[in-house]
């Protein structure tokens, strides 16, 4: 892979990364307001959610598959410490991405809904996501060798 096309694949995998991650940071203090929200406002601002989650996954796409091609077209192995953990932080983050956003936006639209705790539940949620993709990009970025 000439180091042209190798640089582009990078930038375009930090590009992702951050597009995985930043949306994430503006859903914070979102929150606070969503708990305010009248119904119409409400629905705005889980659409918001819905769009923001949407991109996180679409340019979490991207970044594995930069990320795959990376590590075929450079020096790394798959062996690799900060390659293996990066990837078993991937696949618990899937994991919650799957179960800790969608099910919880739904309730709202229940009559029977504490919007109070939703809202705790889908911060911590928010956190709890933000931590697992940091994590995943502090391995990527200082590439720790643990083995």
């Amino acid at each position: 892979m000439g180091i042209l096309l190798y640089k582009s694949i990078l930038y375009l995998h930090i590009l992702s990364a951050m597009m995985s991650i930043g949306p994430f940071f503006v859903l914070l203090p979102m929150m606070k307001r969503l708990r305010e929200a009248d119904l119409t406002k409400q629905q705005a601002y889980l659409d918001t959610f819905r769009s923001t989650t949407r991109l996180a996954k679409h340019a979490g796409h991207v970044l594995v598959i930069s990320g795959v091609l990376l590590v075929m077209g450079g020096n790394w192995s798959w062996k690799s410490s900060w390659i293996v953990m990066t990837i078993l932080i991937l696949v618990s983050s899937l994991y919650f991405l799957a179960r800790a956003f969608s099910p919880k936006i739904r309730k709202f639209n229940e009559t029977d809904q504490d919007k109070d705790k939703l809202v705790q539940s889908l911060t911590r949620s928010i956190w709890i996501y933000l931590f697992l993709l940091l994590a995943m990009l502090w391995f990527m970025v200082v590439k720790p060798e643990l083995w």
